[in-house]
């Protein structure tokens, strides 16, 4: 497993694998986010996927050449290259996101593993926390194996769900393409409000892209960036489009774009066996994305603590840490998933655009192509081709 993660796949696919993982969380396991940042649209909705793709694909190569460049493998480091002195701004939306991202994951669980497996809602939740705890008090080496067999996983479950759905609702999202079907929108529909909610989807996920930076490692050229950037942007947006044509089947119905957990309406009337399916992926997305996003802030701390008292966080500490921000965004979860989605991530896009996106597309890019790599005698990144 070590030689296999070691090698080509871990410097083209794992990235990109791991972006996608954690991604699942935040940008689609409950169908809420698609329809808030596209499928709302309707048969205009698919231009938003296309620049999610091409944003996705964009900002993946660029940090990922830039982490490879620099040997910046944990944001913190990242972000100081990147902004110098006002790196810390990132650390304080990175976290309020990553908090949100989880709360809206852990109340979407909690309600379609009470429905779907019969599970109380806190004993969902509890579970989660643990095994979360638990990846994290074991490090990257098993969130790496978590993740990568995870992710099949995962995308085999969905690419389940979409293909009953799509299947049997084909004609009615066809005819809402033929017909240009907008309706579930009030008043005229721009092409730049579709491309501006992708925009705004890219913006919000950009949380998950530091999960991602400690596999950098293994990356020895810029072709290993632009590969694995490339790979990323389909592999993150490839269930983008399978939650938007399912959706689109049941456009603009008011009970499936108005439910909470849109996937649990449009999965009703099929075999209980997809639903119980459906509960178990869910539930998995949650652990992987929480995991992710914590992992990434964790090293983050750790390389604060290695810089000022010259030691590093224990096993312990990183348990606890995990625990603590998934309490609080349980906490959070209280709010509402419909609302925190709507509002929270809109308003964290904006910010995660100001402190990341931006200096990336400007400073990043010049210090991509004018700037010398670093070069470490002891780099241990170096991978045999």
């Amino acid at each position: 497993m070590k030689n296999f993660l070691d090698g080509k796949y871990g410097r083209f696919v794992l990235p990109a694998v791991i972006l996608q993982s954690v991604l699942m969380g935040g940008g689609f396991a409950t169908g809420r986010e698609i329809v808030e940042f596209g499928a709302k649209y309707g048969a205009l909705g698919w231009l938003g996927g296309v620049g999610i793709f091409i944003g996705f694909t964009i900002m993946a190569i660029l940090m990922f050449e830039f982490a490879r460049k620099f040997k910046v493998f944990d944001y913190r480091l990242l972000l100081k290259e990147l902004i110098g002195p006002l790196w810390f701004l990132f650390d304080i939306v990175y976290l309020l996101l990553a908090i949100l991202i989880i709360a809206i994951m852990a109340s979407a669980t909690g309600e379609i593993l009470n429905s779907t497996l019969g599970l109380n809602y806190w004993v969902g939740v509890v579970l989660i926390i643990v095994i979360v705890g638990i990846l994290n008090f074991y490090g990257k080496g098993l969130i790496e194996r978590f993740k990568t067999l995870g992710t099949l996983s995962l995308m085999l479950g969905y690419l389940l769900f979409a293909t009953i759905v799509i299947a049997s609702t084909w004609e009615s999202a066809l005819e809402v393409l033929r017909s240009g079907d907008t309706s579930f929108m009030p008043g005229k529909v721009s092409i730049f409000a579709v491309l501006w909610s992708g925009i705004l989807y890219v913006g919000y996920n950009l949380a998950v892209y530091p999960a991602a930076l400690f596999s950098i490692k293994r990356q020895i050229s810029r072709k290993d960036a632009v590969i694995a950037g490339i790979v990323g942007g389909v592999l993150m947006t490839f269930p983008w489009f399978l939650t938007y044509f399912s959706l689109l089947g049941h456009y603009p119905s008011e009970n499936v774009l108005g439910a909470t957990v849109p996937w649990l309406m449009m999965l009703e009337g099929f075999p209980l066996i997809v639903i119980i399916i459906f509960g178990i992926v869910v539930g998995w997305t949650l652990i992987e994305t929480a995991s992710g996003m914590i992992h990434a802030f964790v090293d983050r701390l750790d390389s604060q603590m290695k810089d000022i008292a010259n030691t590093s966080l224990t096993d312990l500490q990183k348990g606890g840490i995990a625990v603590g921000t998934l309490i609080l965004a349980v906490i959070l979860a209280q709010v509402g998933i419909i609302d925190l989605i709507a509002k929270g991530y809109t308003a964290m896009a904006y910010a995660m655009i100001a402190v990341f996106a931006l200096p990336l597309l400007t400073i990043g890019v010049y210090k991509i192509f004018f700037q010398k790599e670093t070069i470490k005698k002891d780099d241990a990144n170096v991978v045999n081709k």
